[in-house]
């Protein structure tokens, strides 16, 4: 009998989009009306599901509807998307989702999400320049004899790097341009795949899950429910620190009975990706100083992305053209010919083919609940279900409907919006403080 085998990411992620078009068949559609500000105008502009018209800006609108927000927020561009209005929800006529939905979803996938793509297959094209050198293998090489006995080290100081940038500035995508780096560290360490993709995702997340200056998140979230950033803060803090502690302790428990017994790997027997199988690590205990350059330029691209996102309001056009440059300055130091840069450019780009269509096909949901009109169809329900609860009770049931709305949208600023008025406005119902619901939403998510 053939072994069962679990199907690849493409099959699953096209069966989530058939799932969220059956939902669009058993739940009826419906929305809330928004509110958004104008600032030519100076005025909101109120969408509901058979028009749109607009008010004056002023505090007493916003109390009226029900948004206890500052006007402030919103003259400030601390608010930019569309907000929902509490109390609003309407069902609409039926949108089912048939066939042609589905078949036309992971296009239109691929084409919302061509920025990420773009991104990943620049830096695919990078990696593969880089490697071309053999700089890469060297540098992994000499880490690992540097780093001999002291492995931990390595996942202590990642994890907590990346937590810290989960935190502060909301790293998340932005993690992808870390995993060819990464990896083929760990593998030299005598680590299994797993040990680089849970310091790298685990770190970051735990890091966003307890945002402190997070402005995709804990900001937009506390000023969408009406309360100040910095209350909770000391919640969040200790969040965060007991559970960077707890990833690392428990990253390093699976990462050493790994190493000492291969055959206890989570993906023991499973074949390496063709881009880490045909590289490894040299011994090296030296580097010559055109390696050592290579390595310096190829690290700076990293931390150049960094400081751009965090501090230059850089996203993804322009992390993109930073490494198509720097993979043209490592091609200029090896004095790589430009038929050669070329091939070396495509072959690097066509090993993250895969990962590219995988984002491009994950977005194609978010268009079948959007056309279906479900989305607040979810929240809706969500809403009556807390509703009237105990205290004791509401934080964490409020916190498994977010982790279950996040199933749906994957945005943590266009969650916020979505969900902090509504039900941001049930916390003084039930007897919380708003930003308990905050911390309830990053959690949940």
């Amino acid at each position: 009998m053939k072994k069962l085998k679990f199907p690849t990411p493409y099959t699953v992620l096209m069966l989530v989009i058939v799932l969220a078009a059956s939902l669009t068949f058993l739940l009826p559609s419906g929305s809330y009306s928004t509110l958004q500000y104008d600032k030519q105008q100076d005025s909101f502009v109120i969408h509901t599901a058979n028009n749109s018209y607009t008010v004056p800006a002023t505090q007493e609108q916003l109390d009226g509807l029900g948004i206890h927000i500052q006007l402030s927020k919103f003259k400030d561009e601390k608010i930019k998307k569309p907000i929902s209005i509490p109390n609003t929800y309407v069902q609409s006529v039926p949108h089912p989702q048939g066939a042609k939905s589905v078949l036309f979803a992971p296009i239109r996938g691929i084409y919302d999400s061509i920025e990420v793509i773009l991104f990943v297959l620049i830096l695919g094209g990078f990696i593969g320049v880089f490697n071309s050198s053999g700089a890469l293998n060297m540098g992994v090489g000499y880490l690992a004899h540097r780093l001999k006995g002291h492995e931990g080290i390595l996942i202590i100081l990642l994890t907590t790097l990346l937590a810290l940038g989960g935190t502060s500035f909301g790293l998340a995508e932005e993690t992808l341009a870390f995993y060819p780096m990464l990896v083929p560290i760990f593998l030299a360490a005598g680590y299994d795949l797993m040990v680089p993709l849970a310091v790298i995702y685990i770190g970051s997340n735990v890091g966003s899950m307890a945002s402190t200056t997070n402005p995709f998140a804990v900001i937009i979230a506390s000023d969408a429910a009406g309360v100040d950033w910095t209350s909770g803060l000391y919640v969040r803090l200790t969040a965060l620190v007991l559970c960077v502690l707890i990833s690392i302790i428990y990253i390093i428990r699976y990462a050493e009975k790994v190493k000492k017994h291969p055959e206890k790997s989570i993906v023991y027997g499973v074949a390496l990706p063709e881009i880490y199988a045909s590289n490894t690590a040299e011994k090296t205990t030296e580097l010559k100083l055109s390696t050592k350059i290579e390595l310096l330029v190829f690290a700076l691209s990293f931390i150049v992305m960094i400081v751009g996102v965090s501090q230059w309001e850089w996203w993804f056009s322009e992390m993109t053209a930073l490494f198509l440059v720097a993979a043209i300055a490592i091609a200029v130091l090896q004095r790589c010919g430009e038929e050669a840069f070329v091939q070396h450019f495509i072959a690097g780009a066509r090993d993250l083919l895969g990962v590219a269509f995988i984002i491009g096909i994950a977005r194609g949901v978010s268009f079948i609940l959007n056309d279906g009109q479900i989305s607040g169809t979810i929240l809706h329900y969500a809403t009556d279900l807390v509703q009237g609860m105990s205290p004791i009770l509401f934080l964490p049931m409020l916190m498994l409907i977010f982790g279950v709305l996040s199933l749906f949208i994957a945005s943590s600023s266009g969650m916020a919006v979505l969900t902090m008025p509504i039900i941001g406005s049930l916390a003084s119902v039930v007897g919380v403080e708003g930003h308990s619901v905050v911390s309830a939403y990053l959690f949940g998510m």
